[in-house]
């Protein structure tokens, strides 16, 4: 005689099921914000996060309650990826820099995780990331004052960026609970009624969008100097990523770089956005915004996450949904970028301040002096038909500088320190 489930194990997988959404709403703003930003399928990044999340639970034996999607660290190398070499290209760029996870993970498995800190202390992931975000600036100030939307007059433009960033502000601020998780979302939200009221949103997109489609997935090509460009790249979120690791660790009470282990997340992270390239989608990372849920909601279990990866594989063949994201307007957006931009560059300060790098000493001033100017001022260098520049040419100078640079005596050589 077949057995029937409980009521009580039915009404917990729906509960688990609309506790999966929830986690999937929580981290939407920044889902989608990669996609609208570079020009990606918006649809392709909800099929790529959720699978990338499948993946990135498989590998760890589903022991990590933690959902991946976009990266924002790769916002402005995929913009001049795009430019530079075309999508596909970009792409195959993308795959490369998921597979130096994988290398680093294979590293982490044989030695240990302190190689990780002794290749890349603070000293050389905080200027890398202050420039990732720096670097952009440009490109929020842009959008926010309607140059990168010529359709929107520059004082309406304003407006609209004002609105979505004091929303967001305020949220992020001063909000409790649950929306204090979702400020992105609360701010686009905002701008966006607000453009609606005021006639500077064009539908078009939406009614032309059909109900059920096919994801625009988009394959790969190998171009050297896209992949030599995005490897490097790739260096601060993987260092964000043991971040990431000991905050879910911290709040869910478990050790997850011993179990199931810093190789093994590291593996799945960069399978997950091996993985999302091959079908055109932005890079995946662990969201900390679901950290943050998972604390205030105290849903440890990791199996609420697989449903969150369902879901936006299902929403993935919703073609009203990318539809609906491409009305957005760009001032709306770029008053949420004027924040998470410098945020980034922030957050590349404070993992120095935290570390408490002295700049006083020579090594340090000059690795970070080097990093901001070569990064900041886009320098490039070419070299057998290669370039390298930007972000990529400044964290491959940060690693070999601090590796070459000589310590001072007494000074701390992350010789002995692991990541615990």
């Amino acid at each position: 005689m077949a057995h029937t489930p409980s009521l009580t194990s039915a009404a917990a997988v729906v509960r688990q099921i609309m506790m999966g959404g929830q986690m999937l709403f929580v981290a939407f703003g920044a889902l989608v914000l990669v996609p609208l930003l570079t020009g990606l399928d918006a649809n392709v990044a909800f099929f790529t996060a959720g699978v990338g999340t499948l993946i990135f639970q498989l590998v760890t034996r589903r022991q990590v309650p933690v959902f991946l999607a976009s990266s924002f660290a790769f916002i402005a190398p995929i913009s001049f990826g795009v430019t530079e070499w075309g999508l596909p290209a970009t792409m195959g760029g993308l795959m490369a820099a998921g597979l130096l996870y994988v290398v680093l993970s294979t590293i982490v498995r044989v030695r240990g995780s302190g190689i990780l800190y002794r290749l890349f202390p603070p000293v050389v992931v905080g200027p890398v990331i202050m420039v990732i975000g720096l670097g952009l600036a440009g490109t929020a100030v842009s959008m926010a004052t309607g140059g990168a939307n010529p359709n929107i007059d520059p004082d309406t433009s304003l407006l609209l960026a004002a609105i979505s960033l004091l929303a967001t502000l305020v949220t992020a601020v001063f909000a409790k609970g649950i929306l204090k998780l979702i400020p992105i979302l609360v701010g686009v939200t905002s701008g966006y009624v607000a453009a609606v009221l005021m006639g500077a949103v064009d539908f078009e997109a939406l009614k032309q969008a059909g109900w059920l489609v096919m994801p625009g997935f988009t394959t790969p090509e190998w171009n050297i100097n896209a992949i030599l460009y995005m490897i490097p790249v790739a260096m601060a979120p993987a260092i964000e990523h043991i971040g990431d690791m000991l905050a879910i660790s911290s709040v869910t009470g478990k050790d997850y770089l011993k179990k199931p282990g810093l190789q093994n997340t590291l593996l799945g992270d960069g399978l997950a956005t091996s993985f999302a390239a091959l079908l055109g989608g932005p890079p995946n990372t662990t969201y900390s915004e679901v950290t943050g849920a998972v604390m205030l909601t105290k849903a440890y279990n990791p199996v609420i996450m697989t449903w969150a990866a369902v879901i936006a594989i299902a929403v993935a063949f919703i073609g009203k949904v990318g539809g609906f994201l491409a009305t957005i307007p760009t001032p709306v957006m770029g008053g949420i970028m004027v924040l998470l931009f410098g945020s980034i560059a922030v957050v590349g300060l404070n993992t120095m301040i935290k570390a408490q790098v002295d700049l006083a000493i020579p090594r340090n001033l000059v690795i970070v002096a080097l990093v901001l100017v070569f990064g900041l001022g886009n320098l490039s260098i070419t070299a057998f038909g290669l370039t390298l520049k930007g972000v990529s040419l400044c964290a491959l100078a940060a690693v070999i500088l601090n590796l070459l640079l000589p310590h001072e005596p007494g000074e701390d050589k992350y010789e002995s320190r692991e990541i615990l």
